[in-house]
């Protein structure tokens, strides 16, 4: 155990997360999310919503203040009539440890797996049931204290 890591943080994530530098992205999927099949890299916290997860490493990173959208959601599908509350929920999160106006882009959904395979450095898989559950991050700089 570690102070002021916040319990649910694995080992392995924590190393990943530390291993990260200016500019790179981790996916937080759902449960639906194919995430072996977009990242050679997985860490499995089915245990766990994306809300906690999001907010657990948001208190260890932070978001990219050089691009106008740190954040990436995958878009609702055109005539899927699915609701999103959760995206609200992430908003409050977000405003927490970023205080721009609107941090978040939303991404067409192949674009979307097309951009985890290309740039995440790893997909952090959660047992999170709420569609289009998936968040995209970009970490930014540490600064000293």
């Amino acid at each position: 155990m570690l102070k002021g890591i916040p319990a649910i943080i694995p080992p392995e994530l924590l190393r990943l997360l530390s291993e990260m530098g200016h500019g790179d992205e981790l996916t937080i999927g759902d449960a639906n999310f194919p995430a072996h099949t977009c990242c050679d890299r997985v860490v499995r916290m089915d245990g766990h919503s994306v809300p906690e997860i999001l907010d657990a490493v948001l208190k260890l990173i932070p978001l990219d203040p050089y691009v106008d959208h740190p954040v990436s959601l995958m878009q609702v599908v055109p005539g899927d009539t699915v609701e999103t509350p959760i995206w609200d929920t992430y908003r409050e999160i977000i405003k927490k440890y970023d205080d721009r106006e609107d941090p978040i882009e939303n991404i067409e959904r192949f674009a979307f797996y097309d951009r985890v395979k290309e740039k995440s450095s790893f997909v952090i898989m959660s047992g999170e049931t709420a569609l289009y559950a998936n968040i995209i991050l970009k970490k930014g700089v540490i600064t000293p204290e």
